[in-house]
Order: C-alpha cells, then sequence, then structure tokens
C-alpha cells in the first residue's frame, strides 16, 4: 500500500491543491478516484502510474474523462511514498519539458525542506 503526499512550498501553498481546485467537481472526482487506485492497487496499471523515460525518476499520474487528460507529477520519498509535485491539463502527446523541470525543481526544494535548509 502506498500513500500519496502533496509538496508543500516553503510559503505554504501547495500547487496540486491549486491544480484540484481548478477543476469542475466532477473532474476533480476523477482526479481523487485515480490517486485512491495509486494508494491502494498493489501493481497499478500503466494507464494509471507511469514513470517517465528520461526525466530523473519523475512519474506521472495519468486521468482521462471523456476527452479530457491531466498529469500531476512527482517522485517516490520512500519507496512508498509518492509525493505530487504539481498537475496540468495535458495537451499533447509528450509531456512538456518545462512541466518536467518543474517536478525535478520542486523535488529537489522538498528534499532541501526535509533537511530544514532554507
Amino acid at each position: 500500500m502506498r500513500s500519496i503526499q502533496f509538496y508543500r512550498q516553503s510559503n505554504g501553498a501547495c500547487p496540486v491543491e491549486v491544480f484540484l481546485d481548478s477543476l469542475s467537481g466532477k473532474q476533480a472526482q476523477k482526479v481523487l478516484w485515480v490517486l485512491r487506485l495509486v494508494e491502494e492497487l498493489e501493481h497499478i496499471p500503466g494507464q494509471y502510474l507511469k514513470k517517465l523515460v528520461n526525466a530523473e525518476d519523475i512519474w506521472e499520474v495519468r486521468v482521462q474523462l471523456g476527452n479530457d487528460a491531466w498529469r500531476l507529477l512527482g517522485f517516490f520519498a520512500q519507496p512508498t511514498v509518492l509525493v505530487l509535485t504539481h498537475g496540468f491539463a495535458k495537451k499533447t502527446q509528450k509531456t512538456p519539458a518545462q512541466e518536467i523541470a518543474t517536478a525535478i525543481r520542486r523535488r529537489a526544494d522538498y528534499w532541501k525542506q526535509e533537511r530544514g535548509e532554507k
């Protein structure tokens, strides 16, 4: 069983919460349903969780509802703890490089915060 945490910036802001708040009720429900699957299933199908290639151990949670697609990027802080850094609407086939860079930057910030650095 896994647990999912949301990354928080040093000022307390949570990009994943901002992303979820931007969705309609039905869209947010679908995202939360997929997050529950990621937490509860022992073996998660690739349609819901996938490690990005050439992205420094960044993973993506994949959500589809009709023609809409969203991704939440993150990393494993421990073998069973997935920290999500942010979410976005997927508009292209390939995950945008700037989204991967954001996840990598926030992962570095997460570890700095964990070590108590400023």
